[in-house]
């Protein structure tokens, strides 16, 4: 279990140092501003929509290593999903992070993104795990729109 949980951190620190999709697109149909006041992450996450399927989606901004890493991997699963799936990913994901800890959650549909598992046990770096993908879904419902995690 100690090699698992290291495999976890160490894919987490590397998209913390070396987010993937982090620029702004040249072509954005969504956006939307995150805000964690507690820690201070900000970011904005841009989509490009096209006939209901994310064709490109990306962040910038800044955070802790637990919310990049979240922001980089979310970019990189969420590319050529349509927008029901996307709408499914981030159900999954909030319930990974934030049932119970004895509750049994099932991640195989999560892929790399189970890696953050572990954050449940940490109830304040919740917060850092999901800022991103509240901010994604702001953007799908509002499409310009800030959201903070307060």
């Amino acid at each position: 279990m100690g090699d698992l949980r290291d495999l976890y951190q160490e894919m987490i620190l590397d998209h913390g140092k070396r987010p993937r999709n982090f620029r702004k697109p040249e072509e954005v149909s969504a956006c939307a501003e995150g805000h964690n006041p507690l820690c201070g992450d900000r970011f904005t996450v841009y989509l490009d929509i096209k006939e209901g399927v994310v064709k490109d989606v990306s962040f910038q901004g800044g955070g802790c290593a637990i919310s990049t890493a979240s922001a980089s991997m979310m970019t990189e699963s969420l590319k050529g999903k349509n927008l029901t799936e996307v709408q499914e990913l981030f159900q999954k994901f909030h319930e990974l992070l934030t049932k119970e800890s004895n509750s049994q959650v099932e991640a195989p549909d999560l892929g790399k993104l189970s890696v953050f598992s572990g954050v449940r046990e940490f109830p304040m770096r919740v917060k850092c795990a999901t800022l991103a993908w509240h901010t994604l879904r702001a953007a799908l419902e509002d499409g310009m729109k800030s959201v903070s995690t307060e």
